[in-house]
């Protein structure tokens, strides 16, 4: 079985290898056809679009992108309102609520064009109740100022708290609060799959979700 695995794998590495190539090959025999000046002008613009993105990454570091932390009730609001995107993780301190901040913590270092935070739900009463939130784990997914979906425990995640950083990293980006391959993240989605992969379980887990 482990054989089997291996050449699925090496052919899957050859494949993207492959496809790398033929791209860098394309993109080779279009800059041969130009000539210095179109050459400098795709120059001129390539740097800019980079200082632009750099721009947008420190100004997004300065909110708080790129760092999964704990606001208190009373600073959500502004925060959902400071980021285009955001993911507030409703918490306790249960197994899967730590096992939804292993994944969180990975996922904010990794999508810089997203804010992640948490909030203790028995101490924000108002913001729970107001958000209809009931069942704990539930992630409040936040664009433009406004609650627009959410996941509640793990059942869109396998049902199990084994599923793995690209599972919710997915599941995110079907709300389109997380871009995949986008300037904000670190590297894309296939990259990062040998890494995400892995399992933050330990033995002798918890339910999945409970309620408030």
């Amino acid at each position: 079985m482990d054989e089997v695995v291996s050449q699925i794998l090496e052919k899957q590495v050859l494949s993207a290898a492959k496809a790398v190539e033929d791209k860098l090959d394309e993109e080779i025999a279009a800059l041969e056809r130009l000539d210095p000046d179109d050459i400098e002008a795709l120059r001129e613009r390539r740097i800019q679009q980079m200082r632009r993105a750099a721009e947008r990454r420190a100004k997004w570091r300065a909110m708080g992108h790129g760092e999964y932390s704990e606001v208190p009730e009373k600073e959500f609001f502004a925060a959902a309102k400071a980021s285009e995107r955001l993911v507030c993780h409703f918490y306790r301190d249960n197994w899967p609520c730590k096992v939804l901040d292993k994944h969180l913590s990975i996922l904010a270092k990794q999508h810089v064009e997203t804010r992640f935070i948490k909030v203790h739900a028995e101490k924000a009463p108002f913001l729970t109740e107001k958000l209809r939130i009931v069942v704990l784990p539930t992630l409040a997914i936040v664009k433009n100022g406004k609650v627009e979906d959410y996941v509640v425990g793990f059942d869109e995640l396998g049902g199990k708290d084994d599923f793995s950083t690209e599972d919710l990293e997915e599941r995110l980006a079907k709300s389109q609060v997380i871009v995949l391959d986008g300037e904000g993240s670190a590297f894309s989605s296939k990259q990062a799959a040998a890494a995400s992969k892995r399992s933050v379980r330990q033995s002798g887990t918890g339910d999945s979700s409970d309620s408030e």
